[in-house]
């Protein structure tokens, strides 16, 4: 009898490391990182507590942010001095300025962690850095000025959008040469990729101006397949605080990372939308905080980007307006905490920790 019970523990046990290893990371292993364009700090977010756990100083106009796959290394690109900023994660001390081909916007790693890619929007060019070396080591020239750039889950190619030459464009990493690139009837803004089931690239989400949805382009056929605009209401935000008028309806789209719902912001509607994948079926809105004052229309909390913790529970929402960053329950799509930061938050980033 001691020996049977002896064996059903160790089962027990062996059953409960199985499923801990196949659960997917919880929101105790990440941080969001979320850089002040305005400022020149970016904060750092324990999802857990929504708390501020860290704070990078003297990145003035930060823009991008990015990791190393060992999360030992945070990647920043810095619009005031043209340069990448290495950051050790754990001291966030700076530890090396890399000079880039000139001023630059988004970022993204390869999986591998080996190159890291820049959007250049001074002169228009895609540039490559040698992570290892930490140095500039190729500089791709584009039909335009650059803005968000990303590369595949396979990590074949780096995506690319102009705002102003209104092109989306795909670097073959293999060859470091454009592979092909179409164009749009409004600026190219944030971008979300699809993997398909085999690991490759499906579908990229593509928000543009004067959009109020998203366009889907089709991977392997190249083109655009179709758009999808978000309902008509909620509405009645964006004017006031100049962003409708600009041509951006919406800034900010993202994948969570379970694969099975697509997120976009609105600022029209003060808040974010959710579809289903692959099918692209609405799942609902969260609304965003807003500020009321009398005699006036209430002011929008203007999201601009979004980011998840890694168990695709919570989606964070950068507040430009109010200097904040909204954490959503992705299930009830209600706020459950706003965590103050620097001036004017837009770009975020989900750290994994290891």
């Amino acid at each position: 009898m001691k020996s049977k019970t002896h064996s059903s523990r160790r089962l027990n046990y062996l059953s409960l490391a199985l499923t801990l290893a196949a659960a997917p990371a919880v929101a105790d292993t990440a941080r969001i990182y979320v850089t002040n364009s305005a400022g020149d700090s970016v904060h750092v977010i324990d999802p857990v507590t929504n708390k501020v756990v860290q704070e990078i100083k003297g990145i003035e106009a930060s823009h991008g942010v990015a990791f190393s796959p060992d999360g030992k290394l945070v990647y920043i690109s810095n619009e005031s001095e043209s340069t990448l900023d290495i950051v050790d994660q754990k001291s966030g001390k700076i530890l090396k300025h890399v000079p880039l081909s000139g001023r630059p916007n988004n970022l993204a790693v390869t999986p591998d962690g080996k190159r890291i890619v820049v959007a250049i929007t001074e002169p228009g060019t895609l540039d490559i850095i040698d992570a290892r070396a930490q140095k500039l080591s190729k500089t791709i020239p584009m039909t335009g000025r650059l803005h968000n750039t990303y590369v595949t889950p396979d990590g074949k190619y780096a995506v690319s959008g102009s705002v102003r030459n209104k092109f989306m464009n795909v670097v073959d990493l293999a060859t470091d040469k454009t592979a092909w690139e179409i164009s749009f009837d409004g600026g190219v803004r944030p971008m979300a990729i699809e993997k398909a089931a085999d690991g490759s690239t499906s579908r990229v989400f593509v928000q543009l101006s004067n959009l109020h949805g998203f366009a889907v382009v089709d991977f392997n056929a190249r083109k655009e397949v179709a758009r999808i605009k978000f309902p008509d209401s909620p509405n009645g935000y964006g004017s006031i605080e100049g962003r409708v008028g600009a041509g951006v309806p919406s800034h900010g789209i993202g994948i969570a990372p379970d694969g099975k719902s697509l997120w976009a912001n609105s600022h029209v509607a003060n808040g974010v939308f959710a579809y289903s994948l692959p099918d692209l079926k609405p799942l609902g809105f969260a609304a965003l905080p807003d500020l009321k004052l009398a005699g006036r229309d209430p002011i929008g909390a203007i999201p601009d980007w979004v980011t998840f913790t890694p168990d695709s529970k919570t989606i964070y929402v950068g507040n430009s307006t109010f200097n904040s960053v909204s954490a959503i329950d992705m299930k009830t799509m209600k706020v459950v905490a706003q965590v103050p930061v620097g001036q004017v938050p837009k770009r975020m980033g989900t750290l994994v920790m290891r």
